[in-house]
């Protein structure tokens, strides 16, 4: 498939994505509902997978490349992230554990109620 319609498609979702959150003001980022409904599409066979797949590994390859305008933003800050160092490290360490924490939590939870529900799941997870 042609590359520029490989490009509509995906721009297309975006469009929508971006029209969606106009329309309904969702506090979701556009881009993330242009890839929900991309992923919607592949799923229904709408869109084949053939359709837009040279250009996504094209970007998936090239991903790095889109990071390199973000880096350099970020060296505009240094003297804020110097002057705030410590609360910056103690928040990242701390929402950590707390993500951590709560990750096992709610699979140790997940794992009780399917135990409750399928004693045959509850066996197959305490074998493992």
């Amino acid at each position: 498939m042609d590359i520029f319609k490989q490009l509509a498609i995906i721009i297309g979702c975006l469009a929508a994505g971006e029209f969606f959150v106009w329309l309904t003001n969702v506090p979701v980022p556009s881009s993330v509902i242009g890839m929900l409904l991309l992923t919607l599409l592949l799923k229904l066979g709408v869109v084949k997978e053939n359709s837009v797949s040279r250009l996504s590994d094209f970007l998936v390859a090239n991903m790095g490349f889109f990071f390199v305008p973000p880096g350099v933003a970020l060296m505009l800050y240094f003297d804020v992230i110097e002057a705030e160092f410590l609360p910056i490290v103690v928040s990242v360490f701390v929402s950590t554990i707390i993500v951590l924490v709560f990750t096992g939590w709610s699979h140790s939870l997940t794992r009780k109620i399917l135990g409750k529900v399928n004693p045959k799941i509850h066996k197959y997870f305490k074998d493992k």
